[in-house]
């Protein structure tokens, strides 16, 4: 496995990268935000460590820049831990956010769990290929592709299970630690904020119109469920 750490500290990417090579994980180290574009081009990686402040181009470009040509799981390195700021990040498509001062420890471990969702979703390719239809929205299970009245969509990891599991259960309302347990894979510890940003974004890319969405549709002091006018 190959990770691409992107961090102008020179200390902590050293200390990161001595850490994750003893873990068994190749690393490539970029300082700036330019050398960081140049090496993910270059070579196919399985992960992206990003620090938010560096320099030449700053992290969150970087990130835009990696988005528009791959879904790669990205887990943003920041000592901004404002609800804003891990907004601002999980928005423009980062799939973590580990706030600085950290523990190589912590950071392994979210390594690890992104590594493996992200293993999960390229496997299903090899499974047989299912497909789930509701209004003018069908998903495929197999190819994790999104079609909207014969238009393609272009969704995140995240976004296609968490529109799955409700195109895939139709009459379940899911409260949000039940869809941050069942998409994540991971222990829900009461922030909102991923989930929120999720579902705001899936709403972006899926309805027609975001402010009343027929699709993901919030139940008021639970949770979201499929739109009842989508769900046959």
């Amino acid at each position: 496995m190959k990770i691409l750490l992107v961090e102008d500290d020179v200390e902590i990417s050293d200390m990161l990268k001595n850490f994750l090579e003893t873990e068994g994980f190749e690393v490539a180290a970029a300082y700036d935000g330019e050398s960081a574009c140049e090496r993910f081009f270059e070579e196919e990686y399985a992960l992206v460590l990003l620090d938010l402040m560096i320099p030449k181009i700053n992290g969150m470009k970087v990130m835009n820049i990696i988005r528009e040509k791959s879904m790669v799981p990205i887990i943003i390195l920041s000592a901004k831990d404002t609800d804003s700021d891990k907004t601002l990040g999980l928005g423009l498509g980062a799939d973590d956010y580990v706030t600085k001062p950290f523990s190589v420890t912590e950071v392994l471990a979210r390594i690890k769990a992104n590594i493996r969702r992200n293993t999960k979703y390229a496997a299903s390719a090899d499974s047989k290929e299912t497909s789930i239809t509701r209004g003018g929205l069908s998903i495929n299970t197999n190819d994790y592709s999104v079609v909207k009245k014969g238009e393609k969509i272009e969704l995140t990891a995240k976004e296609f299970e968490i529109l799955k599991l409700l195109m895939a259960n139709p009459q379940k309302v899911y409260t949000k630690e039940q869809i941050y347990s069942l998409v994540w894979k991971d222990a829900y510890l009461g922030d909102e904020n991923a989930v929120n940003v999720h579902i705001s974004r899936l709403r972006n890319k899926i309805e027609d119109n975001p402010r009343n969405p027929q699709y993901i549709v919030t139940v008021w002091g639970i949770g979201y469920k499929l739109g009842g006018d989508v769900n046959e």
